[in-house]
């Protein structure tokens, strides 16, 4: 394995571990703000996060000799992908937060969310890209999985909202695939992260009625999320998948639904208790994960 791939894969890694027990955070800061609320909010957070993260670095390059400054295409291309990405961003997070804010627990959200590395296989057919059998095979085991879950034939509110969540997350990852080998990971995140606070801040003044003594009584799981999910995790998304190969990188970053449902069972155990349906449902998409994403077997190669 490349040094530069493995750099990749740890990013992927520890932005997967954070998000998972980032649907803690979500869920209590849930119970205390709106769900726009909380998503401009730490939006904000991860945006100021970043502000002295770039200047460090700039300051790093420059010191070493290796700064070098964006000329006006990279800067174009780095503000149109840093909309675009904020834009769907602001959608993704704004589904999954009103479903959990519903009656989606942080596991059953978690693990609906990683569907999203089915999603993105499955829309390639609409740009006429073929898909294999294995992924129509890791449908077929995910809404099993989904079935035994949501403990219920039919989806509630709460994991439908998260269901379309992951369908927009999907988008998401494409977006990011595309501008991330083009311009500067940090400022990519950062930008979108303002945009996507700016959209949440309209959303939430139309929709809901915000208080400061709220977000004051939410500060802790908003900052929690404004920091590790936000400013880090989405930032080291960015990062790792401009050096790790896109199969490898959707894998790791499924599993954030692992860790959402260990925090949530060991952190909040009364509202997520151990069930062993839960844990097939969980097993269950996990294996579809995996099928979908197993690279085709070559012509002429043994079985």
């Amino acid at each position: 394995m490349k040094k530069s791939q493995l750099k990749g894969n740890i990013c992927l890694l520890i932005a997967a571990l954070l998000w998972g027990t980032t649907f803690v955070a979500q869920s209590k800061g849930t119970d205390l703000v709106d769900p726009f609320t909380y998503l401009a909010s730490r939006s904000y957070i991860g945006c100021i996060v970043l502000i002295p993260v770039i200047m460090f670095m700039d300051a790093l390059k420059k010191r070493n000799g290796t700064y070098k400054k964006a000329d006006k295409a990279e800067n174009k291309t780095l503000l149109k992908g840093g909309v675009l990405c904020g834009i769907v961003l602001c959608a993704a997070s704004g589904f999954q937060q009103f479903g959990m804010w519903l009656d989606a627990s942080e596991g059953d959200a978690g693990f609906i969310t990683a569907l999203y590395i089915l999603i993105v296989p499955v829309a390639g057919l609409f740009f006429g890209k073929k898909v294999g059998a294995k992924v129509w095979i890791g449908v077929a085991i995910a809404l099993l999985g989904l079935y035994l879950l949501t403990e219920k034939f039919s989806f509630n509110a709460g994991t439908f909202m998260v269901l379309i969540c992951a369908f927009v997350f999907a988008v998401h990852i494409m977006v990011v695939d595309y501008f991330s080998p083009r311009v500067d990971g940090v400022r990519l995140s950062c930008i979108q992260f303002f945009v996507t606070a700016i959209l949440a801040t309209v959303l939430m003044f139309i929709f809901e009625k915000p208080s400061l003594n709220a977000i004051i009584d939410a500060a802790i799981p908003i900052l929690y999320a404004g920091v590790m999910s936000s400013g880090i995790a989405y930032t080291l998304q960015i990062v790792g998948q401009k050096y790790t190969d896109p199969t490898v990188a959707s894998m790791l970053m499924s599993l954030e639904s692992v860790f959402a449902l260990l925090s949530g069972m060991i952190i909040q155990p009364e509202q997520n208790p151990f069930k062993l349906i839960k844990i097939m449902g969980c097993a269950a998409i996990f294996t579809a994960i995996i099928i979908a994403q197993l690279p085709d077997r070559k012509k002429g190669e043994n079985v």
